[in-house]
Formats: C-alpha cells, structure tokens, sequence
C-alpha cells in the first residue's frame, strides 16, 4: 500500500508490513516517518537493527544474505537500508521482486530515500513494493501549507503565536523545516508570554544564536567571504548542527529554481547571487555539493564536515576555491 506520513501512525498500530520504503524531498519528514517505523519495530519485539549504506561496491544480493541470516542476538531484526535513489536500478529491482515472493517472518526492511521521480514510481519494482509492502511518500510542504504545518508543531510544544508572529516566522524559516523545529524546541524553553507576538518572536529568536543561519546565507549572497568566514566559525563555536546550515541553504536553493518562491525583501539579493552563478542550472550542481557536505557530516566521506562546509560556502560567495567534487577521489573511503 502507499500511504501519507499523516497515516502511518494508525498502520503501525497493527502488524508490520515485511518491507517499508520512505521516500521524499524533506529530510526532516522521511526522518520522523522513519524513526516511528522504527519506534513501531521495537514494540513489536524487533529489537536488533543493521544499518546499511548503499554505495560504490554495495551488491544487492547481500542484503537478501544479511535479511536470511540467523541473528545471534534477537529473534527479530530491522534491516535499515540508506539508498540513493539512483542506486534503485536492474539490480536493485530483481532482488527486491525476488526477495518480495518470499520475505523473512522475523526481518522488517526499511528503505530510505529522496524523491522519487515518476518513472521509477511507474517501475516493476516499486509496484511490487506496493502490493506486497508499505510506500510512504513524503511530499514538500508548499508555501501555502507551512503555516498550518507550523501551528501543528506549535501545538505539539504548547505554543501560541499571534497572526503576525506566525507570518514572521514562516518568512524566517523559509520552507527549512529542521530549522523551524529547532526554533520551536528553544522557544518552548523560554517561557515567553503567550500569544507571542511578532516583537518578542523576533527578539527571542535573535538572542537564541548570535550568528544566525540565515545571516550567514544572506552573507553568501552578498559576496561578503570575511563575513561568511567569521559567522562559519562562529556557529561552529555556538554548537549549530551542520546538517541545520545544510538543510537551510538546500531548501533555499530550491526555491530560486523555476516555480520555486523567494521572499519578496529577499529577491534582490538572490537574484545577484545566481547571475553569480551563471544560471539557475548551476543550482543543480551547487545541490550536489551539498550532497558531498552531508555525507562527510554523516561519515560516510572522509574530511573535516565545518572545513568543507565553509569552502562550499565561500565558493559560492565568489572566492575561487577547488569545488568539492573535484576532491571527492580523495574524500572516498577505501
């Protein structure tokens, strides 16, 4: 079956379905989806679970050896399987349709991985998926939907904000869900009085990081590398999570490709930035590099994550600077 994130929580109050594939564009809602897979999984008496990373010399038959293979620890398992989705190919796709005829009572497999596009939503593999597993496909939360997102999360965190406030904040936040759960979680510290207005809301959030990061992306657009510098160090220094910084910068490179949204005191700025960069294709790559960042921030690369971050960042402030996937050979684990 393929189902909304919004109904995953009554399917896994029941049995497990064998095998789960969460697929998206948000980082942060494939996470959750995954994490109450995995809650759900521990309940039910999976108590042991392998984490695989599908990448250069990963063979699929392995993982039907790994799913078929006693466990010396626990009678059921999780087989938490990371793949690109580019990596879902022949191979991928006959091991799963063979695997599916015949899966294993006492392993749960669970896929992860971005968006995916139609023609691998149209593909034998994917519709097998379906009939004999659970598809959960998480979709973007679009400028008009953030609001209503937000005030969930507010809820969840016994918040209030006031109209404007919540504008506010979605306009700050810009579509980076990570970074609005991050702001909600040190609000509901603060112990603000409620509703919160717009003048509290901006002064709380401003007092919650002296670099912020969106500062430091409206300092890459400028052009201003010492500053980029300065506030990299600086956020490294305040404990900011890498993946934060990441997830703020993808979500608004984004939105400056065709159709995506800007916000309007913004677009001056953003529109200097990418006649920097030559055109709004070459968003696709600077994506890519983002992608490098990421996996060094997760281990899979090798490197310092905050030295790679800050030399992705001053490259796209205009100082010339090797691009990372010119270092990626020497990045790679052997």
């Amino acid at each position: 079956m393929i189902l909304k994130p919004s109904a995953l929580g009554d399917h896994l109050a029941g049995p497990l379905a064998p095998i789960y594939l969460v697929s998206g564009a948000e980082p942060l809602l494939v996470q959750e989806a995954c994490d109450a897979i995995l809650a759900a999984a521990t309940t039910q008496g999976y108590l042991e679970r392998s984490v695989l990373f599908v990448e250069s010399g990963f063979k699929w038959h392995d993982l039907t050896q790994n799913a078929a293979s006693m466990s010396l620890f626990a009678k059921r398992r999780v087989l938490d399987v990371r793949v690109p989705a580019n990596k879902l190919d022949r191979e991928a796709s006959e091991m799963l349709r063979s695997y599916l005829r015949s899966p294993m009572d006492d392993t749960v497999i669970l896929l992860r991985t971005e968006r995916l596009e139609v023609r691998k939503r149209n593909s034998a593999w994917f519709k097998a998926l379906a009939e004999a597993g659970v598809i959960v496909l998480v979709w973007p939360i679009g400028v008009a939907e953030l609001p209503r997102w937000v005030q969930g999360r507010l809820l969840e965190a016994s918040l209030k904000f006031d109209d404007q406030a919540l504008t506010y904040f979605c306009q700050r936040v810009e579509g980076n869900l990570l970074a609005a759960v991050q702001e909600i979680e040190k609000l509901a510290l603060a112990d603000l009085p409620e509703p919160i207005s717009v003048a509290t809301l901006a002064a709380a959030l401003e007092d919650a990081s002296h670099y912020d990061t969106f500062e430091l992306l409206d300092a890459v657009y400028a052009a201003d590398s010492q500053r980029v510098s300065r506030m990299v160090r600086g956020l490294r220094e305040e404990g900011v999570s890498v993946f934060a910084i990441l997830g703020a910068l993808a979500a608004q490179l984004r939105n400056m490709l065709p159709g995506g949204r800007t916000a309007p005191q913004r677009r001056r700025l953003v529109e200097g930035f990418i006649r920097r960069l030559g055109s709004p294709e070459a968003i696709d790559r600077v994506l890519a590099q983002c992608a490098i960042v990421d996996q060094q921030g997760k281990g899979q690369l090798l490197g310092d994550v905050w030295v790679s971050l800050e030399n992705l960042l001053l490259r796209l402030a205009g100082v010339r600077l090797p691009s990372l996937e010119k270092q990626l050979m020497y990045l790679v684990r052997h």
